[in-house]
């Protein structure tokens, strides 16, 4: 399906025939070539069809629209003198298109697939996977995991151990009202989720897991 990610591509890959997947975030037309900006979870790319290459594939490439969702593959390329993209990572290259493959189109979207929107809030929770694909909300996930991962990593060196207690368990009513979860399998029985995590804690203690 795809021999690398689109933001891993380097000069490296000069010369070299390359698959890519991705969404087609920005759509370009200068002078007969057709550029594009293929967008996975790790960047973009820039993507060039040339009618000299392939003018089927060329001509179709007018028909991409933003978020159409691509399989490519091309030869990496320097891109010309000039033209580089100092501030992305891909910049100094391109890959000339020489398959094309239209996974799924897209319908006109409701906001743009960018940092800066102009979208409500309720609109992008209506949309919310089209949101989840904005540059700047993937970076606060890719930046909790490896936050979370840092402080898992660090307590695991330390002897701590990650014990996931019940989620569900008997109803012990303190000071606030219970969340109660019907059983299916038992008529006008509850399930309760837990108020606070001090009972199973204690077990823990008692055990001999003090360390968790």
């Amino acid at each position: 399906m795809r021999d690398k990610y689109c933001g891993d591509v380097r000069e490296t890959d000069v010369g070299s025939t390359l698959s890519l997947t991705g969404w087609a975030n920005r759509w370009r037309d200068h002078g007969g070539l057709v550029f594009i900006d293929l967008r996975d979870r790790s960047g973009v790319v820039q993507i060039v069809f040339s009618p000299e290459v392939d003018a089927e594939i060329h001509e179709l490439a007018h028909k991409i629209r933003n978020e159409f969702v691509l399989q490519v593959k091309g030869e990496v390329r320097k891109r010309p003198e000039g033209t580089e993209n100092p501030s992305i990572p891909t910049g100094q290259v391109e890959v000339v298109v020489k398959e094309l493959n239209v996974l799924n189109e897209s319908k006109p979207l409701p906001f743009m697939i960018e940092d800066e929107t102009e979208a409500s809030e309720l609109l992008r929770l209506r949309h919310r996977y089209l949101d989840l694909r904005r540059p700047v909300i993937r970076e606060n996930i890719i930046l909790r995991h490896k936050t979370a991962r840092a402080v898992r990593e660090y307590l695991d060196s330390q002897g701590f151990l990650e014990v996931e207690t019940p989620v569900l368990t008997k109803s012990t009513p303190e000071g606030a009202r219970d969340y109660l979860v019907a059983s299916r399998t038992n008529p006008g029985h509850f399930y309760a989720l837990p108020q606070s995590p001090q009972l199973f804690k204690q077990i823990l203690m008692v055990s001999g897991l003090e360390k968790y």
